[in-house]
């Protein structure tokens, strides 16, 4: 785990890259903002968490960390010990995690446990969409505290690292780090209740978009061709047919 700084003291505002060392986007947008050298008004720390899967290339070495909160220090499992590790730099900080995905290219945030802190940064990141993650397991990293993810874009693209470098700054100004007002947007806010399986023996399309309501019996993918409907209203999130092994994605509910 790589740390770096701006500004003197002790930072309680934090920026991290790399969780999944096959999104590259928040480190290019922390080399970015490094090579800007911007002034502070107050310290800041960035942490490019997974060196050893990014090096490689790789989502993880061992297990996902991103699904492995709260970490344990004694583990033989790289990214077990890693988030325990995290968990620990990140204590006392307002936090921004950056992740991108192979399922929407515009950015929207995710957390676990919808606040009222949560949808201040959100909004204020100018973000359309939001996500509650605390459905998909307790084991998620965004289960610590002040602490929100953003999905910059498609996994790989310059796309995604120019939005993670415009994000980031948004949330340096929405922190007080750096000057400036930042934009509000009301962002609509949805929470997950269920994933979506698929069988390893198939082939997927997803038809439906994510974000947009799909009603019951409409189709929103395909199977080797045959068309898979709604049994139920929902909204789709990170529904790809490449973006998880064992799942199409996730079901989620709108949050007033």
């Amino acid at each position: 785990m790589r740390i770096e700084q701006l500004g003197s003291g002790e930072p309680a505002v934090a920026v991290v890259a790399a969780v999944h060392g096959d999104e590259p986007c928040g480190v290019r947008a922390i080399e970015r903002l490094l090579d800007d050298d911007p002034d502070v008004e107050r310290p800041v720390k960035f942490v490019v968490a997974n060196e050893r899967a990014l090096d490689r290339g790789v989502r993880y070495v061992d297990v996902d960390m991103n699904r492995s909160y709260p970490g344990d220090e004694t583990s033989d499992r790289h990214e077990e010990r890693l988030a325990s590790d995290l968990r620990a730099e990140l204590a006392g900080t307002t936090a921004l995690s950056i992740h991108s995905t192979r399922s929407y290219a515009d950015p929207f945030g995710a957390t676990a446990g919808l606040t009222d802190a949560d949808r201040r940064v959100f909004e204020r990141l100018g973000l359309e969409y939001a996500v509650d993650v605390g459905g998909v397991s307790d084991r998620h990293l965004a289960q610590l505290p002040n602490y929100v993810e953003i999905e910059a874009g498609l996994q790989g693209t310059d796309a995604a690292a120019r939005n993670a470098y415009d994000l980031t700054r948004r949330f340096l100004r929405a922190t007080g780090v750096v000057p400036g007002t930042p934009e509000r947007r009301d962002t609509s806010y949805v929470t997950i209740y269920e994933t979506v399986p698929k069988r390893a023996d198939a082939t997927y399309s997803i038809t439906a978009r994510n974000f947009r309501a799909v009603e019951p019996d409409e189709e929103f993918a395909r199977r080797d061709g045959t068309p898979i409907r709604a049994t139920e209203a929902f909204v789709p999130v990170l529904m790809s047919s490449t973006g998880y092994e064992d799942i199409l994605g996730f079901k989620s509910a709108v949050v007033d």
